[in-house]
């Protein structure tokens, strides 16, 4: 599916995603032209995504991470979407994942300091629909963090 081109195209830009498209093609070492193509191909493709900016949220004052394991009492048959409807409509959640097992839900959940996060829980998260179970874990570190694929 991807050629030699189109991988060191693909390394350039994750390895610099601001970069101009003369820039990214000079350093694969294909012309700007062929560059434009392959990136449109690859998009087409829906393998190219797009772009987006990463923000620090420590830097922005968000000093908590909780993720936050749930179970869902499934005796309404709409609980799962329903759950995540609401879910969605907390601005202080930034990852919502789904899972098979025991877990059915994973929230990451960011605030300023504890009592903010408290005041979250409280008032957000307690009000989700169809809770069966929640576990809480604080966020210690990140120990690494790379969406760069190895191609």
């Amino acid at each position: 599916m991807l050629d030699d081109t189109d991988r060191r195209l693909l390394r350039q830009l994750q390895s610099d995603p601001a970069a101009t498209v003369q820039a990214l093609a000079a350093r694969a070492g294909v012309g700007v032209a062929m560059a434009t193509r392959r990136f449109e191909r690859l998009r087409q493709a829906g393998i190219l995504k797009g772009q987006r900016g990463v923000i620090d949220w420590t830097a922005l004052g968000y000093a908590v991470r909780v993720s936050l394991r749930f179970t869902l009492d499934k005796a309404h048959r709409d609980a799962f979407d329903m759950f995540l409807a609401a879910a969605r409509q907390v601005p202080e959640v930034v990852e919502i994942q789904t899972f098979l097992g025991r877990v059915d839900v994973r929230l990451a959940v960011i605030a300023r300091d504890m009592p903010h996060y408290q005041d979250i829980y409280r008032k957000r998260i307690l009000a989700l629909p169809h809770i069966a179970d929640i576990e809480s874990l604080m966020h210690v570190a990140t120990i690494k963090t790379d969406e760069r694929l190895p191609i």
